[in-house]
């Protein structure tokens, strides 16, 4: 595979994969052009891959805002 074809099969990977992707702990709302992104901070979903810190929110990866161009990647933690 080409390194042209494997970029596009990533793209396409990564743009399915923000559709699916179920946030942790965070709404996202869109009011014109103003996002507003809301976090329970008492709430704790265990520790990282790594271990080291605890997650409290996290939209497991980057995705889409209804309605605009624009992405939003958030990770919120806690240290252990």
């Amino acid at each position: 595979m080409s390194a042209i074809s494997r970029d596009r099969s990533y793209a396409l990977l990564q743009s399915n994969r923000d559709e699916r992707t179920v946030m942790k702990n965070v709404e996202m709302k869109v009011d014109g052009n103003i996002l507003t992104v809301k976090v329970d901070l008492t709430k704790d979903f265990g520790p990282s891959s790594s271990g080291k810190t605890i997650i409290i929110a996290s939209t497991e990866g980057n995705v889409s805002v209804d309605g605009h161009e624009a992405k939003v990647g958030l990770n919120v933690y806690r240290k252990k």
